[in-house]
């Protein structure tokens, strides 16, 4: 009886506990969910809407949704039958008579050069309804254009509601007349190059940042932490100025009556200006000012935590400065090392406003011409299918860095 008695009162107490447990987590999560909530709306959904839009393809089924039906049974050889001549009449007609016509033309445009003015002239010349059975003939003699295979496997390839279209072209791949996956031609095979570049540029400027960025962090780390704050402020200090401020600075200081070339020949060093801007000189010198606080502050951060003991040992065992400096200190950095390459790189190769100011045509990166089709072309589709490039490489990217580097712990940079 005593042994129920004690079970019977252990049940409400574990009730109690279960009910305050509950209530702690619902507390925290309302404590995180305004961050949640913002993160949501400012950046998960942002990201999936673009994701999105490089596979949309709304433009053709809506303005000629009963040609895209008609099409829905053709196989893709030769010509279609007249029942899809007869429907391309009629929604060019509606489409003209909507203003919607260019909607479909600017798609269409995208994948054969000059449909624009296939439709257009079509839809001017179209005054009436063709006759029953003739409207194959009539749209043929209007533009000899839609009695050619391409121009229906083009309004085929459009007919939506997704498309592979952006994304293949973001990566320099078409689809031929019959399906096939095949590469771009030579005049339109860009991205890849950009990509090449932009990821060129952006381990240039690693490069440069860690080169420079180490030194530094080694210092603060070990000078004492009077000093060592007062010297962060200079580091931090670019936080508290505008980024166009500081591009533009370089602006002043690389150009040909700048600073730099104006010392250099005061000091008889060069009998005329260097090209120090608009070139990729500049834009390496830019951007590495901008991101180098990136790279020294988890440097300093993971620097700071390393002990003194263990530079010490390695000298009282008879090991050299410098044998101790690359077989003790350096691997216990390298965690700093990857979190820092890691964000400098990242934060690099989605880098607009200082190459388009500094860098010349040639060193415009994939970020110049994602925004190009944002705001001049309004194709949002291959802007969106590039940012997912982008955004597909920057996962992997942090992907190979958890793998590597976060299975790291800071005992000489081995794993457990």
């Amino acid at each position: 009886m005593t042994a129920a008695f004690v079970a019977g009162a252990e049940m409400p107490l574990k009730r109690r506990l279960k009910r305050a447990e509950r209530a702690r987590q619902l507390r925290a999560l309302g404590l995180v969910a305004p961050l949640l909530l913002f993160l949501l709306f400012t950046f998960v959904v942002p990201i999936a809407g673009m994701i999105w839009r490089s596979v949309d393809d709304w433009e053709v089924p809506q303005v000629m949704p009963h040609t895209v039906a008609a099409l829905s049974t053709w196989n893709g050889q030769g010509l279609p039958e007249e029942t899809a001549y007869a429907a391309l009449a009629g929604d060019l007609q509606a489409a003209r008579a909507a203003g919607t016509i260019g909607i479909a033309a600017k798609r269409l445009n995208y994948v054969v050069n000059g449909f624009r003015t296939i439709l257009t002239s079509t839809a001017r010349n179209l005054k009436t309804a063709p006759e029953p059975g003739t409207a194959k003939d009539t749209l043929i003699a209007i533009n000899p254009a839609w009695g050619e295979h391409a121009t229906w496997t083009a309004i085929k390839s459009a007919s939506g509601p997704v498309t592979s279209y952006y994304l293949l072209a973001a990566v320099d791949l078409t689809r031929d007349a019959d399906g096939a996956i095949v590469a771009s031609p030579a005049d339109q095979a860009i991205y890849l190059d950009l990509f090449g570049r932009t990821f060129a540029i952006g381990l240039g400027v690693t490069a440069l940042c860690l080169v420079l960025g180490f030194p530094v962090a080694y210092l603060l780390a070990n000078l004492p932490t009077a000093q060592s704050n007062l010297l962060m402020i200079f580091v931090l200090l670019p936080f508290w100025t505008s980024l166009l401020v500081r591009t533009c600075a370089w602006i002043v200081i690389l150009q040909s009556e700048g600073i730099v070339n104006g010392s250099l020949q005061w000091l008889g060093l060069i009998d005329e200006p260097l090209r120090l801007i608009y070139n990729r000189f500049g834009v390496y010198m830019a951007m590495t000012h901008v991101l180098l606080p990136f790279m020294i502050l988890p440097l300093y951060s993971v620097m700071r935590s390393i002990s003194p003991a263990y530079m010490r040992a390695a000298a009282s065992l008879g090991a050299p400065p410098a044998t101790a400096f690359f077989r003790i200190y350096l691997p216990q950095t390298i965690p700093g090392i990857g979190a820092g390459c890691l964000l400098v790189f990242i934060l690099a190769i989605g880098y607009y406003i200082t190459p388009a100011l500094v860098g010349g045509a040639a060193d415009q990166m994939i970020s110049a011409f994602i925004a190009f089709y944002t705001t001049e072309t309004v194709n949002w589709g291959l802007a969106s299918a590039l940012g997912a490039v982008l955004l597909l490489s920057t996962l992997v990217l942090a992907a190979v860095y958890g793998k590597l580097a976060l299975g790291r712990q800071n005992t000489g940079g081995l794993k457990n």
